[in-house]
């Protein structure tokens, strides 16, 4: 683990902290491999039965850190850190639990589609805005949000990338639950707590079945949109995007066609 990544195992659960505060939890390429590697030690360790994602009280994750990930993502997508981190966690076995406060942009949203349980701080504000970075969805969103919420749903938090709060979650049932930003990670841990105490095998059995039905075409999905994602972090939109960015301002496409 890095100092950006913190683990404990409290009991049979073990959690995974972001922990970049200075940066919002901003990801990169080595916090991605961290994280990879909390989810390999919780399919080889038999004494672990839960995983918790979380961060502070006033952040989850801003997402991918743009200064890094402007550079692009050498190799296929499988290869780098995020694809591995990526398909880690939809091939999961044991149960995850999320507890998200503050921001969760990008890969901070569209990582909650894999787990099994998301707890949300009333202060929670979600947001996948890559269509506004010159982008294109990732983590089997563009799969899993119209088969969850219809194509109509999807397409506006897809292509139009405005942010909505906890409630709105709740509305299109995204999360389980919304707490008090004090509370977010008391009540995701009294979960993972209740998921250790139980069969183990009836567990895993359970979590299977309910991804049988979409377990491969989440792995294409990923691939296909992982691939595409890195091409499109090269592209001259993505580039005016990361500029605007940087500059504080609106990106302008009006000379792209």
């Amino acid at each position: 683990m890095t100092d950006t990544i913190l683990t404990e195992q409290q009991g049979q659960v073990l959690v995974v902290r972001i922990n970049r505060p200075e940066r919002r939890n901003a990801l990169t390429h080595t916090m991605y491999s961290a994280l990879g590697d909390a989810l390999q030690r919780l399919e080889d360790e038999p004494a672990l039965r839960c995983l918790l994602f979380t961060g502070q009280s006033d952040c989850f994750t801003a997402g991918n850190d743009l200064a890094e990930f402007a550079a692009g993502m050498p190799g296929e997508f499988e290869q780098t850190p995020v694809g591995r981190f990526l398909m880690l966690l939809a091939n999961a076995s044991k149960p995850i639990v999320a507890a998200v406060n503050g921001p969760a942009v990008g890969i901070g949203t569209t990582m909650l589609l894999h787990c099994d349980f998301v707890y949300a701080g009333d202060n929670a504000r979600f947001q996948m805005p890559f269509v506004n970075l010159g982008l294109c969805p990732e983590g089997a969103s563009s799969l899993l949000l119209p088969a969850w919420l219809g194509r109509v749903r999807a397409s506006e938090l897809l292509m139009l990338g405005d942010a909505f709060n906890a409630e709105r979650a709740d509305q299109l049932g995204l999360i389980n639950g919304i707490c008090s930003a004090q509370d977010t990670e008391v009540r995701a841990i009294a979960t993972c707590q209740a998921l250790a105490s139980k069969a183990p095998e009836a567990i895993r059995a359970t979590k299977a079945l309910l991804n049988r039905p979409q377990h491969q075409a989440v792995e294409n999905t990923l691939k296909t949109e992982g691939n595409l994602f890195s091409e499109r972090l090269c592209s001259p939109e993505a580039a005016e995007a990361f500029r605007a960015f940087m500059e504080k301002r609106q990106p302008d496409f009006s000379r792209f066609s």
